[in-house]
């Protein structure tokens, strides 16, 4: 039982290591590289906190060569699936389509990009070369090779789908709305405003919250909506109307005139699960 149980630890291990060979023609460049939290810098120094905020636990990569032309094949480890779909929407060209391969992915003539379970894969190419058929090998490869989950986040369906805009539900890992009070979240973009929804640890956080965004709004008129909700008009946020729904806070910003914050709020409400 030991001998399976240490094989299968081995395989899962290989199977989240960067290969050159995933691709026929592939063979390795140099020696590989292998970062953690607190050396990362080192590889990326401008952009290491790009990272590092999406609970980067880990980074293993190789450089591979074919010819004249070489791929930088990285594969970091996040704390999770979500914050793994987190930095994958925050690096993404919003100029070009989301391929469902693992969770998603982008390929375009220079760059493959893939996210599965906890896992980000980027594949770079150095030289001026479309390798579109390359880095699609690669990243079909290691869709098949790599475990673990496919499928979205939950939250990504609770934003209520009537004038949402493509593509602009995000994970935001810190300062949702730009307020140190919600922690974590994601929002979503419509033509008259923004949606958001934070994940508090309990319901009694959450509720401790609410307390602290009514004082840091003012002058907020309670609303019947949910467990707890208010709506107001603030200097930075513009209209608005939060709520609480159990360890869920959520609601609008950035509201239009003649947009009905209640009844938008209350249609975000009720997705939530």
């Amino acid at each position: 039982m030991k001998l399976i149980i240490l094989l299968a630890a081995t395989l899962a291990v290989a199977a989240q290591t960067p290969d050159c060979a995933l691709a026929p023609g592939w063979t390795q460049q140099g020696a590989a590289r292998a970062y953690e939290a607190d050396t990362l810098f080192e590889y990326i120094n401008g952009n290491a906190e790009g990272y590092l905020i999406y609970r980067f636990q880990k980074m293993q990569g190789v450089t591979c060569r074919s010819g004249g032309n070489t791929i930088v094949f990285d594969i970091s480890e996040m704390e999770s699936p979500e914050y793994a779909y987190g930095i994958f929407c925050a690096t993404r060209d919003p100029k070009l389509p989301v391929e469902k391969i693992g969770m998603a992915a982008q390929i375009h003539p220079r760059k493959g990009v893939l996210v599965k379970d906890r896992y980000y894969i980027e594949l770079s190419v150095n030289e001026e070369t479309d390798l579109t058929k390359v880095l699609r090998s690669f990243i079909l490869a290691l869709d098949k090779r790599i475990p673990g989950q496919t499928a979205l986040p939950a939250a990504l369906g609770w934003f209520p789908p009537e004038n949402l805009a493509a593509d602009s539900v995000r994970m935001v890992p810190e300062s949702v709305l730009g307020l140190r009070l919600l922690r974590r979240g994601y929002i979503a973009q419509y033509p008259f405003g923004r949606a958001f929804v934070v994940f508090e640890d309990s319901p009694e956080v959450a509720a401790q919250v609410m307390t602290k965004l009514r004082a840091r709004v003012g002058e907020t008129q309670p609303v019947k909506l949910a467990d707890d909700a208010f709506q107001a008009t603030d200097k930075y946020l513009g209209r608005l109307c939060f709520f609480r729904k159990g360890r869920y806070i959520g609601g609008f910003a950035g509201l239009a005139e003649g947009q009905d914050a209640q009844a938008l709020s209350a249609a975000l409400a009720a997705r939530i699960k």
